[in-house]
């Protein structure tokens, strides 16, 4: 089952490279779904609320926060971005609800304390900056704020493929919930 998960991740890992690899090799595209599709269901659903609350609204309708929330307020580019402790180290990371999982560089992973040897990049994914090997990993411990969780999925590329860290749905599904709020990105656990 771990193993399923691990291919379907490599897959996954780069929201980007999904329509190519669709067109490149759909049978195998639809494979890997119809198992992700059955492993899911197999799991218990976990109440997650999404809320959008228009940046122009009222100051009184602002929603209480919790002790286990961290905001995140958008660059000049629209983006969320904060400092991440992967592995206990820090790690600027990008938000991306696009993305299946967090995506890290070769060179992060290392200073993350992450082992991976030639053999572990054995999945060819095609990105924005083209095509790449990857590999899939767990991250023991993701941290921002006071929010905390173990053992998060992770999809490791080459360095040339990929400059920074992406944090995906990986980490995001396991919130209770999250929010934008008057420009700001509200994670709450």
């Amino acid at each position: 089952m771990l193993r399923k998960l691990l291919i379907l991740g490599i897959f996954a890992g780069s929201s980007a490279s999904v329509p190519i690899l669709y067109q490149s090799s759909p049978e195998t595209f639809h494979r890997l779904m119809e198992r992700a599709v059955e492993e899911r269901a197999a799991e218990p659903k976990q109440d997650r609320q999404i809320v959008v609350v228009n940046k122009m609204a009222p100051e009184q309708s602002r929603l209480a926060r919790s002790s286990r929330s961290f905001g995140i307020k958008a660059d000049s580019a629209g983006h969320y971005r904060a400092d991440f402790r992967l592995n206990g180290r820090s790690v600027d990371a990008l938000i991306d609800t696009g993305a299946t999982l967090i995506a890290i560089n070769r060179s992060t992973a290392r200073r993350l304390g992450i082992s991976l040897g030639n053999s572990d990049f054995e999945h060819e994914v095609r990105t924005a900056n083209g095509t790449t090997k990857a590999a899939v990993a767990m991250i023991e411990t993701v941290e921002v704020g006071r929010i905390r969780v173990r053992d998060v999925q992770a999809v490791v590329l080459e360095d040339q493929a990929l400059a920074g860290t992406l944090v995906g749905m990986s980490f995001l599904s396991r919130l209770s919930g999250y929010k934008v709020e008057y420009g700001e990105l509200v994670l709450e656990q």
